[in-house]
Formats: structure tokens, sequence, C-alpha cells
């Protein structure tokens, strides 16, 4: 009994094979194997952290940026900003469109925020000229009162 145990035992065994144990770094800034692609993933991820990291700070200004704009001051300086250039703005077309006969001007002339405004009734027309700070010139042509209707 002995001896087929030790039989089957012999037949049923794998070989062995040994190799030599080798031991290296995992790192491949000490290998040396993928070093290029290990330093290109990393500057990578320092990359995108910076990038994410100024992309919330920008945001964070644009959003304080416009709580500021927000507040009730503001938005009662600019409906008050707005009804003025609306008066400004009435009155000038109202002396453009003037129908009198004596004593009306055919031009006037306001300076807006450094933008100079001209008009000049003359011909039928009145033609709107408007220089900028920068130079810019934009000139309207329109027909005078009475000459066009709706």
């Amino acid at each position: 009994m002995r001896f087929i145990i030790a039989t089957l035992v012999l037949i049923f065994t794998a070989n062995a094979a040994a190799s030599e144990l080798t031991w290296g770094f995992k790192n491949p800034r000490f290998s040396g194997q993928g070093y290029s692609s290990h330093v290109l993933s990393t500057e990578q991820l320092q990359h995108n952290r910076k990038a994410d990291i100024e992309a919330k700070a920008e945001a964070e200004a644009r959003r304080i940026e416009r709580e500021l704009e927000n507040t009730t001051l503001n938005k009662f300086l600019k409906n008050v900003e707005s009804r003025i250039y609306a008066q400004i703005s009435k009155q000038m077309v109202d002396a453009m469109f003037a129908d009198c006969t004596d004593s009306c001007s055919n031009t006037g002339t306001a300076n807006i925020e450094g933008s100079d405004i001209t008009w000049v009734k003359a011909d039928g027309m009145i033609t709107l000229t408007i220089v900028q700070d920068d130079g810019t010139i934009t000139e309207i042509t329109i027909p005078a009162a009475g000459d066009f209707s709706f």
C-alpha cells in the first residue's frame, strides 16, 4: 500500500522549476522604463490642477463682481442714470422735431460722457452726428418733422 501511494505521489506531482529572483524599482523614475510618459503624465496632472484652481478663482471673482453690481444702490443708480439719459434724449428729439417758424434752433450740441452729439436741421432733413472718444464718427440722416408719418 505504501508503495502504491508513493508511486501515485511521484506520478501526480509536477516538476518544480525555479528561476533567479530579481528585484527592481516599480517607479519609472528610478527604473528608467517608461520614464518619459511618467514625466508627461505627472506634468499634465500638475497643469490640470493649476488650470482648475485658476478657473475656480476667476469664477469666484466674476461671482463677487456680479454681486457688487447687483446691490440695491447700484440698481438704483442705473435706474436714475437711465431716466436721465431718457430725458436728455427726449429733449434733444423735441428740439430736433420742433415745429416753429421764428425762434427755433436748427442746430444743437451735447457732450455725453466724452462723446459729442451734434444735430443740424437743413433742407427738410436732420443730420445727427456722434463723435466718440476714440474718434469714431457715426452719422444718421432722417427726414425732418412733417416730412414723414406712420
